[in-house]
């Protein structure tokens, strides 16, 4: 399916501009909305082409400058030292509740989108995965893929010691997806047994896989990048969004 990549908007939030990358099938029609979340560097080439590639299964996919009170519209922090330092920084600095404004402003946004179902689901790796699990937290989410998500068995998004994402998973209405590499140090064994004895508890309707792969394994052109991987985990997305969105509302 032909895609454009070449839309962005900047969109209000409570606390400021924010703007948004959109991907979407050329054809005319509405489909269903995912927001993608990257990871601590924004919106970069490898993200630009997850986006790319989940577009192209028929979904408006819209990838949100998550920094944007922080950084100018259409930053990207680089694969390097100094850009891992200020994405790290950012991403506690940003308060959680800050993250969870946006995700409400995009999805409002887009309910006016010429292009959107009104149907929604979310997707995200390393911050993102565990920005798109907050967002699973909304009602209107009704399938969510969250890859390698961190902080999450920490509580410490946003800075704060507790910052209750786990505490709420009861929170989540529809499907969510967990992928988690078994060599992956920001999410060891016992953060991953936490994390999947919260949903567990919580009765969540969950998929959980552990593969023998790194962290950011999906992220193409780099030295954790395993192809057999990254082919294997979108068979899955789109399995996910498949089932989900091809069921009748």
């Amino acid at each position: 399916m032909l895609i454009r990549t070449d839309e962005k908007a900047d969109i209000d939030t409570p606390t400021g501009k924010m703007r948004v990358h959109l991907f979407r099938p050329t054809k005319e029609g509405r489909f269903p909305a995912i927001l993608l979340f990257s990871e601590i560097y924004q919106v970069t080439a490898p993200i630009e082409r997850l986006a790319a590639m989940i577009a192209g299964q028929g979904y408006l996919v819209a990838v949100p400058e998550v920094y944007h009170e922080y950084e100018a519209a259409g930053c990207v922090l680089a694969y390097d030292k100094p850009g891992t330092d200020r994405g790290n920084e950012l991403k506690y600095t940003k308060p959680v509740g800050q993250f969870d404004s946006d995700n409400v402003a995009l999805i409002d946004w887009l309910r006016g989108h010429e292009a959107c179902s009104g149907r929604f689901g979310a997707f995200g790796v390393c911050l993102g995965g565990h920005l798109a699990f907050r967002a699973a937290l909304n009602p209107a989410i009704e399938a969510t893929g969250c890859f390698y998500a961190t902080d999450l068995h920490t509580g410490t998004l946003g800075g704060e010691r507790h910052d209750g994402t786990l505490a709420r998973a009861a929170e989540i209405k529809g499907e969510i997806m967990m992928v988690w590499g078994r060599h992956d140090p920001h999410v060891p064994y016992e953060g991953r047994r936490q994390i999947r004895d919260a949903l567990e508890q919580a009765e969540v309707a969950l998929e959980w896989h552990e593969v023998d792969g790194q962290h950011a394994f999906l992220r193409d052109g780099a030295p954790r990048f395993d192809a057999a991987l990254f082919l294997q985990g979108m068979s899955w997305t789109n399995a996910l969004f498949q089932r989900v969105f091809m069921a009748q509302p």
